[in-house]
């Protein structure tokens, strides 16, 4: 049997035969995808649409699902997170364009993966200048106008501030107080309102069945009765919902209940308790905190509809300043439990950035036992030194150990029955001898240096051999590599490594791994930009928010930084990329507390901008494939990509878009 990482495309495709209704309970029964959180706080340049798209190939053979932050236009297109939402139907935000979000959305969805929208449906900001802290926009959406209107705004908003206010003005707000916790930020809307109903029923529509997400998280769900949140999915049938319901367990699955319509839950939520445990376990130095009750745990009923988590970007450690509530160390480790639990994993996004090929392996460790969201456990060891416990899936067993791993002893049977794959600081995985499989230790994906991987049989055989191959081909008894299971080879360029168990002359289940070898050597990048105003400033900033050019506005940019090329001035500053994955941005600007331009994110090679004052804030435009000189253009209609290289140096495995590229040792430009 082959090993996939695509098992959530047969749910995708299973789903779509399903009556509506039945389609649209809460979240599916022993599903086994696993969700990534695609953004942290502040993410504008790594949560760009473009940008997610640009990884939709890798991202996809991983996560089922990717939750990406709230899309709406919240009156500006810069610099805001989106928790404090102005229009419902214009999706232009500080993320990308509404073209961008629609394109990546899609690309996802022929890749089997699901985009899930941030709904943030508790709140509602006003329209800013020129109007009131009442005024919400009105909006034109198949032929109907949504407005919602001042007697929307639940009567005890602000602890009746709002109220005082209005009463003041001669304005009317409603007579109905709030139906959960308030929240000061902007105005509470009260959804006992049949027009406040109506919006966002067809607001969810419109991200449903027009943008193309396939199921939603809804953000603050303690601000209003969860009755809402079942009417809501009842209307518009999200595949997967999930909401923010920050609490003790049995207060979740409360509010779980809640969302039932005829019965049926209509939407899981986040386990606060799973995580709670998993940074308690880690910052008190006590492993036993992992068998504290958390809703993965806890009645069977309620452990398909946990989504649980070990960061997200409200604990995560922001700067210096907004330390939140994060995880102080053993990363890997949490990430390592949190993959092999039941319930459904969603992981953070900078967890994933800084540790891909060891997630990559949890997942498909986790994929291969065939764990899903209702799959049981048990616990083998419990102290505060040390913790083991396994989940069985469909396949197997994965047993997880944690902290002291060296000192943990299995008793009996568990002593023999299970081989271990993966391990590292503080954590280690083991499947059970009934998996009968070969395992490949490291991750694919992208290095810098030699890959060593392990090649381990998994299997009840003694003895059990492994055939492995580098160039692709299936291995077989007569084709490729013999070795002894837990062998060590050292890949030292880009291969795609396969591996097969052999027993008895005839090898099965055969594991791939694609690796990329690169070479990096760290090189300069040239940012130019044609400014029709004076002073001009660069502010810049590096992916880990070091400031390149001082603190805000950044550097006042001289004459002597002035280029004439193609007889256009242009102010130029040049920056070093020093590492592989480093990246910087910038901000073009008049001077501190003056217009800027919107971040504009992730720079690694040569720019060209042309920006423009306009009075209240300055726009941009990227001029680089025009303005890029001496370089030869050609067709981008190349269908063997062998030989055509990035500008990093990375070999291309497709087609190229257009751009600049290597071939045959000069920079071209494809079109």
């Amino acid at each position: 049997m082959r090993h996939t990482l695509f098992p959530s495309l047969l749910l995708f495709a299973a789903a779509q035969c399903l009556p509506a209704e039945v389609a649209a309970q809460g979240w599916p029964s022993q599903y086994d995808g696993v969700m990534l959180q695609g953004f942290y706080w502040n993410s504008y340049g790594d949560s760009q649409w473009s940008y997610l798209e640009q990884q939709s190939d890798e991202l996809s053979k991983y996560f089922s699902l990717i939750w990406v932050p709230q899309s709406g236009n919240c009156n500006t297109t810069y610099n805001v997170m989106g928790y404090m939402p102005v229009y419902y139907y214009d999706h232009n935000s500080s993320f990308g364009s509404e073209n961008q979000l629609r394109s990546m959305i899609s690309t996802y969805r022929e890749k089997g993966t699901g985009i899930i929208a941030d709904v943030v449906i508790n709140h509602r900001n006003n329209l800013g200048a020129g109007g009131s802290w009442v005024d919400f926009p009105e909006e034109t959406y198949n032929g109907e106008t949504f407005h919602m209107l001042p007697t929307d705004i639940c009567a005890n908003d602000d602890n009746g501030q709002t109220r005082a206010w209005a009463d003041k003005q001669g304005i009317s707000i409603s007579a109905n107080n709030d139906t959960g916790e308030g929240w000061d930020g902007c105005r509470d809307i009260d959804h006992k309102s049949a027009n406040v109903n109506r919006c966002i029923k067809s607001y969810l529509d419109f991200l449903l069945h027009d943008l193309g997400y396939e199921g939603f998280r809804y953000d603050m769900v303690k601000g209003y009765s969860a009755s809402y949140t079942g009417d809501y999915n009842s209307s518009s049938k999200p595949r997967f919902s999930v909401g923010e319901y920050w609490d003790g367990t049995q207060a979740i699955q409360n509010w779980i209940t809640g969302t039932s319509v005829d019965g049926v839950p209509t939407s899981a939520a986040f386990d606060f308790q799973f995580r709670y445990r998993v940074r308690d376990a880690i910052n008190q130095n006590d492993w036993s905190k992992l068998s504290s009750t958390d809703m993965v745990l806890n009645a069977q009923d309620y452990r398909r509809y946990a989504v649980t988590f070990v960061e997200n970007h409200d604990m995560e450690k922001r700067s210096a300043t907004e330390v939140q509530d994060p995880i102080l160390r053993d990363t890997l480790a949490a990430n390592a439990y949190l993959l092999m639990m039941p319930g459904t994993p969603c992981v953070f996004y900078k967890h994933w950035q800084a540790y891909k090929p060891e997630i990559k392996s949890m997942i498909a460790a986790r994929r291969l036992a065939g764990i899903h969201n209702e799959s049981d456990y048990l616990t083998l060891a419990s102290n505060a030194r040390y913790y083991a416990r396994y989940a069985q899936g469909t396949r197997c067993r994965l047993l997880c150990e944690l902290g002291a791993t060296a000192d943990i002893k299995l008793a009996g049977s568990n002593a023999t029955n299970f081989v271990e794959i993966l391990s590292g600081y503080h954590y280690k995985y083991l499947l059970s001898r009934e998996a009968e499989c070969a395992w490949i230790s490291a991750g694919e994906g992208e290095y810098y240096e030699p890959v060593k991987a392990r090649l381990i049989a998994v299997s009840k055989t003694d003895g059990a051999q492994i055939v492995y191959t580098l160039d692709g081909s299936e291995p077989s008894a007569t084709n490729g590599t013999r070795v002894a299971g837990g062998t060590e080879i050292t890949i030292d360029a880009s291969a795609t490594l396969k591996a097969g168990l052999l027993v008895d002359g005839k090898v099965t289940d055969v594991c791939t791994r694609a690796y990329v070898i690169r070479s990096f050597e760290p090189y300069d990048v040239t940012v130019h930009v044609k400014a029709d105003w004076t002073p001009v400033y660069f502010y810049a900033w590096d992916l880990d928010g070091k400031q390149l050019n001082g603190s805000w506005p950044g550097k006042l940019m001289p004459e002597s930084s002035i280029q004439t090329i193609n007889g256009e001035e242009w102010y130029c500053q040049t920056f070093s990329i020093t590492a592989p994955g480093y990246y910087f941005n910038i901000i073009f600007n008049a001077g501190n507390g003056k217009a800027q331009t919107a971040d504009i994110p992730r720079i690694t090679t040569d720019k060209y901008y042309v920006a423009r004052h306009n009075g209240s804030n300055i726009t941009y435009e990227d001029v680089t494939d025009s303005y890029t000189v001496g370089i030869p253009v050609v067709k981008s209609d190349v269908r063997s990509p062998q030989g055509i290289y990035d500008l990093h140096g990375r070999r291309l495995q497709r087609q190229p878009s257009s751009g600049l590229y290597i071939r045959d040792g000069r920079v071209q430009r494809f079109r």
